[in-house]
Protein backbone atom coordinates (compact mmCIF):
# COMPACT_ATOMS: atom_id res chain seq x y z
CA UNK A 1 0.00 0.00 0.00
CA UNK A 2 1.47 3.33 -1.01
CA UNK A 3 1.58 6.19 1.47
CA UNK A 4 -0.91 8.17 -0.63
CA UNK A 5 -3.36 5.23 -0.76
CA UNK A 6 -3.04 4.78 2.99
CA UNK A 7 -3.76 8.47 3.57
CA UNK A 8 -6.86 8.28 1.36
CA UNK A 9 -8.07 5.22 3.24
CA UNK A 10 -7.55 6.91 6.62
CA UNK A 11 -9.39 10.00 5.38
CA UNK A 12 -12.33 7.86 4.21
CA UNK A 13 -12.46 5.96 7.52
CA UNK A 14 -12.34 9.24 9.48
CA UNK A 15 -15.15 10.70 7.38
CA UNK A 16 -17.17 7.53 7.99
CA UNK A 17 -16.74 7.90 11.74
CA UNK A 18 -17.92 11.52 11.65
CA UNK A 19 -20.82 10.67 9.33
CA UNK A 20 -21.78 7.75 11.55
CA UNK A 21 -22.43 9.94 14.54
CA UNK A 22 -24.12 12.64 12.42
CA UNK A 23 -26.43 10.34 10.43
CA UNK A 24 -27.56 8.08 13.30
CA UNK A 25 -25.68 5.08 11.93
CA UNK A 26 -25.31 2.10 14.21
CA UNK A 27 -21.63 1.23 13.84
CA UNK A 28 -18.33 1.98 12.14
CA UNK A 29 -15.98 -0.94 11.51
CA UNK A 30 -12.29 -1.12 10.59
CA UNK A 31 -11.08 -4.23 8.79
CA UNK A 32 -7.91 -6.11 7.88
CA UNK A 33 -7.78 -9.34 5.94
CA UNK A 34 -5.77 -11.67 3.78
CA UNK A 35 -6.88 -13.91 0.97
CA UNK A 36 -7.16 -17.65 1.50
CA UNK A 37 -6.10 -20.22 -1.06
CA UNK A 38 -4.02 -19.62 -4.17
CA UNK A 39 -3.82 -15.81 -3.99
CA UNK A 40 -1.85 -13.52 -1.69
CA UNK A 41 -3.94 -10.35 -1.40
CA UNK A 42 -4.03 -8.04 1.62
CA UNK A 43 -7.20 -6.08 2.29
CA UNK A 44 -7.75 -2.92 4.39
CA UNK A 45 -10.94 -0.96 4.82
CA UNK A 46 -13.94 0.12 6.75
CA UNK A 47 -17.71 0.01 6.77
CA UNK A 48 -20.80 1.69 8.15
CA UNK A 49 -23.88 -0.19 9.34
CA UNK A 50 -27.54 0.58 9.86
CA UNK A 51 -29.36 -1.72 12.29
CA UNK A 52 -32.81 -2.89 11.11
CA UNK A 53 -34.22 -2.47 14.63
CA UNK A 54 -35.91 -5.90 14.68
CA UNK A 55 -35.74 -8.81 17.09
CA UNK A 56 -36.98 -12.08 15.64
CA UNK A 57 -37.03 -15.47 17.39
CA UNK A 58 -36.38 -14.02 20.84
CA UNK A 59 -35.47 -16.67 23.38
CA UNK A 60 -34.51 -15.11 26.68
CA UNK A 61 -31.50 -12.88 26.03
CA UNK A 62 -30.87 -14.23 22.48
CA UNK A 63 -32.48 -12.99 19.27
CA UNK A 64 -32.11 -12.83 15.50
CA UNK A 65 -31.50 -9.32 14.16
CA UNK A 66 -30.13 -7.77 11.03
CA UNK A 67 -28.38 -4.79 9.54
CA UNK A 68 -27.25 -3.27 6.26
CA UNK A 69 -23.54 -2.69 5.78
CA UNK A 70 -21.84 -0.49 3.22
CA UNK A 71 -18.09 -0.35 2.95
CA UNK A 72 -14.96 0.46 1.02
CA UNK A 73 -11.79 -1.65 0.94
CA UNK A 74 -8.35 -1.37 -0.61
CA UNK A 75 -6.70 -4.58 -1.87
CA UNK A 76 -2.98 -4.90 -2.55
CA UNK A 77 -0.79 -7.65 -3.94
CA UNK A 78 1.93 -8.33 -6.50
CA UNK A 79 0.91 -7.58 -10.11
CA UNK A 80 0.97 -11.24 -11.14
CA UNK A 81 -0.44 -12.25 -14.53
CA UNK A 82 -3.18 -9.57 -14.47
CA UNK A 83 -0.70 -6.70 -14.15
CA UNK A 84 -2.80 -5.17 -11.34
CA UNK A 85 -1.28 -4.86 -7.88
CA UNK A 86 -4.23 -3.07 -6.26
CA UNK A 87 -7.91 -2.34 -6.53
CA UNK A 88 -10.69 -0.65 -4.59
CA UNK A 89 -13.78 -2.65 -3.63
CA UNK A 90 -17.08 -1.10 -2.57
CA UNK A 91 -19.99 -3.13 -1.27
CA UNK A 92 -23.48 -3.15 0.18
CA UNK A 93 -24.47 -6.21 2.20
CA UNK A 94 -27.50 -7.44 4.11
CA UNK A 95 -26.57 -9.34 7.27
CA UNK A 96 -28.57 -11.58 9.61
CA UNK A 97 -27.10 -11.91 13.12
CA UNK A 98 -27.96 -14.39 15.90
CA UNK A 99 -26.87 -12.54 19.01
CA UNK A 100 -27.01 -12.22 22.74
CA UNK A 101 -28.38 -8.92 24.06
CA UNK A 102 -25.39 -6.53 24.35
CA UNK A 103 -26.54 -5.21 27.73
CA UNK A 104 -25.62 -8.57 29.31
CA UNK A 105 -21.84 -7.96 29.43
CA UNK A 106 -19.85 -9.94 26.89
CA UNK A 107 -22.28 -10.77 24.07
CA UNK A 108 -21.26 -13.39 21.48
CA UNK A 109 -22.84 -13.53 18.01
CA UNK A 110 -22.85 -15.44 14.73
CA UNK A 111 -23.78 -13.87 11.40
CA UNK A 112 -24.40 -14.59 7.74
CA UNK A 113 -24.27 -11.92 5.00
CA UNK A 114 -24.92 -11.62 1.27
CA UNK A 115 -24.24 -8.56 -0.87
CA UNK A 116 -23.01 -6.93 -4.06
CA UNK A 117 -19.46 -5.69 -4.70
CA UNK A 118 -18.03 -3.36 -7.32
CA UNK A 119 -14.30 -3.33 -8.11
CA UNK A 120 -12.16 -0.59 -9.66
CA UNK A 121 -10.25 -3.27 -11.62
CA UNK A 122 -11.34 -6.60 -13.09
CA UNK A 123 -8.42 -8.49 -11.57
CA UNK A 124 -5.55 -8.53 -9.10
CA UNK A 125 -2.41 -10.65 -8.88
CA UNK A 126 -3.24 -13.88 -10.81
CA UNK A 127 -7.02 -13.54 -10.35
CA UNK A 128 -8.75 -12.35 -13.53
CA UNK A 129 -12.39 -11.83 -12.49
CA UNK A 130 -13.32 -10.78 -16.07
CA UNK A 131 -15.73 -8.11 -14.80
CA UNK A 132 -15.61 -5.52 -12.00
CA UNK A 133 -18.63 -6.97 -10.15
CA UNK A 134 -19.00 -9.79 -7.63
CA UNK A 135 -21.45 -11.25 -5.18
CA UNK A 136 -20.08 -11.57 -1.66
CA UNK A 137 -21.15 -13.98 1.05
CA UNK A 138 -19.68 -14.32 4.51
CA UNK A 139 -20.00 -16.31 7.70
CA UNK A 140 -18.70 -14.66 10.84
CA UNK A 141 -18.65 -14.62 14.58
CA UNK A 142 -17.46 -12.42 17.37
CA UNK A 143 -18.05 -10.62 20.63
CA UNK A 144 -19.58 -7.31 21.68
CA UNK A 145 -18.26 -5.94 24.96
CA UNK A 146 -17.87 -2.78 27.00
CA UNK A 147 -20.64 -0.50 28.25
CA UNK A 148 -23.85 -1.54 26.41
CA UNK A 149 -21.79 -3.59 23.93
CA UNK A 150 -20.16 -0.49 22.47
CA UNK A 151 -17.09 -2.39 21.13
CA UNK A 152 -16.97 -5.37 18.82
CA UNK A 153 -14.34 -7.88 17.66
CA UNK A 154 -15.24 -10.16 14.79
CA UNK A 155 -13.80 -12.76 12.40
CA UNK A 156 -15.36 -13.37 8.97
CA UNK A 157 -14.70 -15.86 6.20
CA UNK A 158 -15.82 -14.24 2.96
CA UNK A 159 -16.22 -15.59 -0.58
CA UNK A 160 -16.48 -13.29 -3.60
CA UNK A 161 -17.57 -14.55 -7.02
CA UNK A 162 -19.23 -13.14 -10.14
CA UNK A 163 -21.53 -16.21 -10.29
CA UNK A 164 -20.38 -16.85 -13.88
CA UNK A 165 -21.88 -13.59 -15.16
CA UNK A 166 -18.51 -13.02 -16.85
CA UNK A 167 -16.56 -15.47 -19.00
CA UNK A 168 -14.19 -16.18 -16.10
CA UNK A 169 -15.12 -16.80 -12.49
CA UNK A 170 -12.10 -17.70 -10.34
CA UNK A 171 -13.56 -16.25 -7.13
CA UNK A 172 -11.50 -15.23 -4.13
CA UNK A 173 -11.79 -15.97 -0.39
CA UNK A 174 -10.72 -13.82 2.55
CA UNK A 175 -10.03 -14.24 6.26
CA UNK A 176 -11.14 -10.90 7.76
CA UNK A 177 -10.70 -9.37 11.20
CA UNK A 178 -12.89 -6.44 12.25
CA UNK A 179 -12.88 -3.96 15.09
CA UNK A 180 -16.17 -2.09 15.47
CA UNK A 181 -17.55 0.79 17.48
CA UNK A 182 -21.30 1.15 18.11
CA UNK A 183 -22.70 4.69 18.46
Amino acid sequence: MTLESFRRLLLWVGLCAVAGSALALDRVTFEYGNSAGDADVNRYGGSLTWDWGVKWLETGIWFLGGYTETGLNYWESDPGSTGNDSLVDGHITGVMRWQRAPSTGIAPFLELGLGAHGHSESGIENKDFDIGFAFGSHLGGGLRFGENGRYELMYRFQHLSNASIGDKNPGINFHLFNLGYHF
